[in-house]
Formats: C-alpha cells, structure tokens, sequence
C-alpha cells in the first residue's frame, strides 16, 4: 500500500497548478465601476457600454488604456494588473455589446497637421480645449445640470496618444458617437481629407507635450505637523481662532476617538476640528467629487508627554492619488491654508 500512495503522492508534486480564470466582471467592479457605472452606464468615467462607444474602439485600445490611463487626468494606469486580468475586464466590457467589434490598423494617417489646427480650433477645441487639454471637471450631475454628458478626453495627452491609433481616430471622426456631443464630421461637411489633416494634428501632440497636461504633484511627507509652545487648551482656541481668519466657517470640535469608543473612554488629549469653505468645496467638487472623502477639512490637536502637536494631511497628496492634474492648484491652494492656519495657531 505505500508504494502507490507515495506514487500518489508524486503525481500531485509534479502535476501542474491549475488556477482558475481571473473573474472579468469582478476585477471589473474592483477596478472600473466606481468611475465608468456598475453596467457601464457612465458617471465620472466615459459610459463603455454604449454601442457608439464600443463600435468605435478595439480591444488594443481599451488594454492601452487600462495599462498607461491618462496621466494628469481622473484614469488611472493599471499597472498592478497582469496581462490575463486585463483581458478579463475587457472581455467583460465586450459582454455589453452586441454589435461587431472594431479592428484597426496601426498605419499612420498623412495629412496636413497646420491646416488641420485650423479645423481643431473651430470643430474640436470647444469640447476638447483649445490645445486638446480636454474638458474641465467631471461631468457628474449633483445637484446643477451640466453642459454635457460626459467630461470631453483629453486628446493631448499621452495616455490617449499611446493608446488610440490614427485609423482609430480617425473612424470617430468620421462616424461621430452617438449619445455624445460627438457629431460625424463627414455628415457636418467636412471632407475626408479635412479629417486626415485633423488627425496629423492630433498626433502631432506628441512632439509638443503640454506642460501641465500630466503633471501629478509628488510629496515627500503625506502629513503636516508643527508644534505648539501652547497648552492643549490654548491651542486648539487658536486653531478656531485662525479658522476663521483665514475665511473658513468653524464646525465642530470632537475627540479623535469619536465614534470608536464611548464618549467617556475617548482620550481628552486627542481633538480634531472640522472647518469648511463652501466656495472652495464647490470648486473642489465640480473637479473631481472624490474629494468629498477628504472633507470638510480638518486639524488633529494632540497632546502627548506634556508636548502639543497639530496635524493634518498635506493635500497635495491627492494628485498622486487621484490622477487629475485639474485638483493641483486647489491642492496647493488648500495646502497653504492649513499651514497658514496652524502656524498662526502656534505664534
């Protein structure tokens, strides 16, 4: 009996693991939904169910996508995903269409890129930007109507360069999506030539990268500290003191502990401040709603071995996380006010 069962026994050794396929549509939810819609359907990402949408890209361009994203913008690169993962999301993405896929070639387009500036200016920059930068905000409705149904991709970009060919290109120009702001240019007037020389300027982005279209913002510390010569007390008065000189409404005081124990058990050396600008919330909101996981703005008081610390999070550490180069200024911006605030707090 021991003979098979040490024979069984080498079999499994050498046998070859088999791993089951990697599961599309949850890697999809994982990965996708929170942007592009549980179905597809759309929200701070482009709608990938739409059949405009999927009869004009190739599977070449959503893996491209998936892998570089759209540096400076709200898309991520997906570089922690294997190769057989991103064909899974694609395949589930696929699954919504019920048309035929697109091929395209990878052949350039020639035409004249200074004549096709002259149409961008006066067909394309109104959606796209005027140097292909692409919409401002994130086209989600709150609680205003928005101009358009989805926030224009930025054209001048090297993720989107990267990824979409020139035949790619050059077939949305000509057939349009319907269910976008993207109108057929053809069925506007325009030869096909005119549309060649549209994509040669496309594509001449390449040579003249735009300065601030992918900067993401690098930190070298996510945390703002400074200490106070203050007592506990004392400082946090400051801290509400400074709040509103710098043009924020003061909302609340509480212990850090709040809501993780009992209101008697909560360490009394460790206070957070809630404030808010509602001006600057709103700007911050229309750029990129993620942002309300960060608000309202806040500043950890803390005492310990007889030593006051202030804290808060560096905002600039949001362009890193976020991928929109849009929210740099505001992170700066915002990063100023809270040292403002607790230097003032601290004099």
């Amino acid at each position: 009996m021991r003979i098979p069962c040490l024979f069984a026994v080498l079999l499994l050794s050498v046998a070859p693991l088999v791993q089951a396929a990697p599961d599309g549509a949850k890697l999809y939810a994982q990965n996708c939904a929170a942007c592009h819609g549980e179905n597809g359907s759309g929200g701070i990402g482009v709608p990938l169910a739409l059949p405009s949408f999927q009869t004009t890209i190739d599977d070449n361009y959503l893996h491209k996508t998936i892998r570089y994203g759209r540096p400076g913008r709200v898309m991520p690169a997906f570089t922690q995903l294997k190769d057989d993962e991103v064909d899974a999301i694609i395949k589930h993405i696929r699954s919504w269409n019920k048309g035929k896929v697109a091929t395209f070639s990878n052949q350039a387009v020639k035409g004249d890129p200074a004549h096709g500036k002259q149409l961008f200016t006066a067909h394309c920059a109104a959606c796209h930007g005027p140097n292909g930068e692409g919409g401002k905000g994130t086209g989600v409705t709150f609680s205003r109507p928005r101009d358009l149904p989805i926030m224009p991709p930025a054209l001048h970009n090297p993720g989107f360069l990267a990824s979409a060919s020139d035949a790619m290109i050059k077939n949305v120009l000509m057939q349009g999506r319907e269910g976008t702001p993207m109108v057929s240019f053809l069925k506007s007037g325009l030869r096909e030539k005119d549309i060649d020389d549209i994509v040669s300027y496309v594509r001449s982005f390449e040579t003249a990268p735009l300065a601030q279209s992918a900067k993401i913002l690098h930190v070298e510390k996510p945390i703002i500290v400074r200490e106070s010569p203050y007592d506990l007390k004392t400082t946090v008065e400051n801290v509400k003191q400074a709040i509103i000189t710098h043009n924020f409404f003061f909302g609340r005081e509480q212990p850090l502990e709040y809501g993780l124990t009992t209101p008697d058990k909560a360490d009394p050396h460790q206070v957070v401040l809630y404030f808010c600008n509602i001006s600057l919330l709103n700007k911050a909101l229309s750029v990129d709603p993620r942002v309300g996981l960060f608000l309202p703005c806040r500043i950890t008081v803390v005492e310990h071995q007889g030593k006051v610390s202030l804290m808060s999070v560096n905002p600039e550490v949001l362009s890193a996380l976020f991928n929109n180069s849009e929210l740099n200024e505001l992170c700066k911006q915002m990063r100023q006010h809270y040292i403002g605030i607790m230097e003032e707090a601290t004099l």
